[in-house]
């Protein structure tokens, strides 16, 4: 048998904060770390296994051999398994062999804190320690002005498989390539985050990483860990912020993978009614078991640590939230209360975010949420969820469903638009065009417009001038900056030869002025979450299909001027009531040339008169140019 040294990284407090579900930074313990015993290098092993009668590791350096090197179980009841092997380094290939009590069952699993893992469709874990030189300082001592909840925020959604391809190699980018590339376009589009699809690894390619295997490593697809810091770091460098997809609701059950692991239910429920996930096929985990709230939040934790993450959003919410999710009578049952909350899941919500927000007070979690639950957003002293923001489904569901409409059945359905506004303020929203939408035959965002082409571009330019200019923060997936034509397919790069198109490329200035027009004007985000930065102007006009609103920030004077018109039909000498006197300025109108558009019904100064005129003191008439957003400021 091979050499195994009795050696432990755990003092018995790390122990008992294991145990009590309280331990955040269980990376530090668990796993592989390479360190010195009595002058030897080698590599410490631990893993969690309760009933398992033995755990031997078995890798490339004992040519895979069952009972070469066996770890020794704690005297502690915790179920740890630990030891140190010498002469095993960095790169070295490992799995854990897991005799279990359970009917003998003997099952070889990748280790679930391994910091990098084999290429997929291999699956063994890798030995790996870096000593990243971070050069993000500048940012990380600004973030949290750059990432707080009266900031703009600007989020550009990423697939890094599928984003751009080495077409002539028929492969993706690499993470450096991604450092160099990703990180020019999205300065260059002036969005203020990026947030990236699951990079933690996993086996199976159309799952688009929402099925993990390899919590606590970036995917080897791209590149090293290191090599993915090198990405984050690049978007710090250029006033970046970075968020990640992290996915806590589920798991696969691939045999190398977390599923029954040390031959239990250990860290899925074992009620089939709350531990399995029948839209998904895969595994729940058990949040009310301490051990395995511990792991979920030291990875949470691990990623803006080791990562400089600057948030994480977070997937499927609501599935975890409610027991009948997705369950038809009989298949779910009611928690002690009778309802049909899942407790365990909203306990865990609550400490997660508690933690994330004491540990890293300038970051963001944000919530793909899609039901009415309430306070999701709101803080957890009082009675919230505690998330930073929430996705805003019900916006996005209701806009996509008004734009598909032709232009003459709009003016039935206004309230589709409007009714946003009655719950904007209920949480801290973002505004969700995500990849969710160009999928399964959706059809892409510019293909559900309806009309000719020029109509289409005219409705894509008016949405998004819409959704800049909402309430809220913003989120758009990639392709959609620039009308991308197809749905969305992970397997091949996004359509980048419609940039010699003027109606594409023009969508793409959309883009970039919109996101400038956000950043420059604090009445566009300084009280996005906030009713008293939005007042209504006019949202009753059915017949001409216009409203117009005000955005506000914390100056009364920078307010802004906000008018859409829904229809093909210029609206010419129309007029809006206002707040004040003296001139408005235009600062945005999505017919410019630059967009694609026309160019005309352009005001570049208008002189506001004293009128009553929609409950107001002054008004002014202005022209919304077809299918048409413009945007003024108050010149006093």
């Amino acid at each position: 048998m091979g050499e195994v040294i009795v050696h432990s990284l755990f003092s018995d407090f790390d122990i008992s904060l294991f145990k009590s579900g309280k331990h955040y930074r269980l990376y530090e313990k668990m796993g592989s770390h390479i360190i010195s015993v009595d002058g030897v290098k080698g590599t410490y092993f631990a893993v969690w296994a309760p009933s398992a009668k033995s755990v031997s590791v078995i890798g490339d350096f004992n040519f895979w051999t069952d009972g070469e090197h066996q770890l020794n179980v704690r005297w502690d009841a915790s179920g740890i398994w630990e030891g140190f092997i010498p002469e095993v380094g960095k790169g070295s290939t490992y799995k854990y062999k897991i005799h279990s009590h359970n009917n003998d069952i003997k099952t070889e699993k990748a280790d679930p804190y391994a910091r990098r893992c084999e290429h997929p469709p291999k699956t063994a874990s890798v030995v790996w320690e870096d000593s990243y030189d971070w050069k993000d300082a500048k940012w990380m001592k600004k973030r949290k002005k750059n990432n707080a909840i009266d900031a703009p925020f600007s989020v550009y959604e990423v697939h890094l498989g599928s984003w751009k391809r080495k077409i002539e190699e028929n492969r993706s980018l690499s993470y450096i390539e991604l450092a160099d590339e990703l990180v020019s376009y999205v300065k260059e589009m002036n969005f203020t985050h990026v947030e990236l699809m699951p990079v933690m690894e996993y086996p199976y390619d159309p799952s688009w990483g929402y099925q993990l295997t390899g919590y606590f490593a970036p995917t080897s697809r791209f590149g090293y860990p290191e090599e993915f810091k090198v990405l984050v770091d690049k978007l710090h460098q250029n006033d970046i912020g970075i968020l990640l997809d992290w996915v806590p609701s589920h798991f696969p059950e691939d045999v190398h993978g977390l599923g029954f692991f040390d031959g239990s239910c250990l860290y899925e429920h074992p009620d089939k009614k709350k531990g399995y996930h029948p839209d998904w096929k895969s595994l729940i985990f058990n949040y009310g078991r301490n051990e395995v709230k511990s792991f979920l939040i030291s990875n949470a934790i691990f990623w803006l640590d080791q990562y400089h993450a600057d948030g994480l959003r977070v997937d499927a919410v609501a599935s975890m939230l409610f027991l009948d999710y997705s369950r038809e009578e009989g298949e779910w049952e009611p928690n002690i209360y009778g309802g049909r909350e899942n407790l365990d899941a909203i306990d865990f919500m609550k400490e997660l975010n508690k933690e994330v927000y004491r540990s890293f007070p300038d970051v963001q979690t944000i919530a793909e949420e899609s039901t009415s639950f309430p306070m999701v957003s709101k803080p957890t002293f009082l009675g919230g969820l505690g998330f930073g923001m929430k996705w805003m489904m019900g916006w996005m569901h209701d806009t996509l469903q008004y734009f598909t409409k032709e232009p003459i059945y709009r003016k039935h359905h206004q309230n589709d638009l409007t009714f946003s506004m009655t719950y904007a303020f209920t949480e801290n929203f973002m505004l969700p065009l995500s990849h969710d939408e160009v999928v399964y035959g959706k059809k892409s965002i510019i293909g559900r417009m309806p009309g000719d082409e020029w109509q289409q571009f005219a409705n894509l330019r008016l949405m998004y001038s819409y959704m800049f200019t909402h309430p809220g923060t913003n989120l758009l997936f990639m392709g959609a900056e620039f009308g991308q034509r197809e749905e969305w397919n992970f397997q091949s790069s996004l359509d980048w030869h419609l940039l010699k198109y003027d109606y594409h490329s023009g969508i793409k200035n959309l883009i970039i002025d919109l996101n400038t027009l956000y950043k420059s004007y604090p009445a566009l985000y300084e009280k996005q979450f906030d009713a008293d930065g939005f007042e209504w102007i006019s949202y009753d006009d059915h017949e001409n299909s216009v409203v117009a609103y005000i955005r506000k920030g914390n100056k009364e004077e920078d307010c802004l001027v906000v008018a859409c018109n829904f229809t093909p039909v210029p609206r010419t000498n129309y007029r809006i009531g206002l707040p004040s006197k003296g001139r408005l300025v235009q600062l945005f109108n999505s017919n410019d040339k630059n967009y694609g558009g026309t160019g005309d019904f352009r005001d570049d100064q208008i002189t506001i008169e004293k009128m009553d005129w929609h409950y107001r003191k002054y008004a002014s008439e202005i022209n919304i140019p077809p299918l048409g957003a413009v945007v003024f400021k108050i010149d006093k």
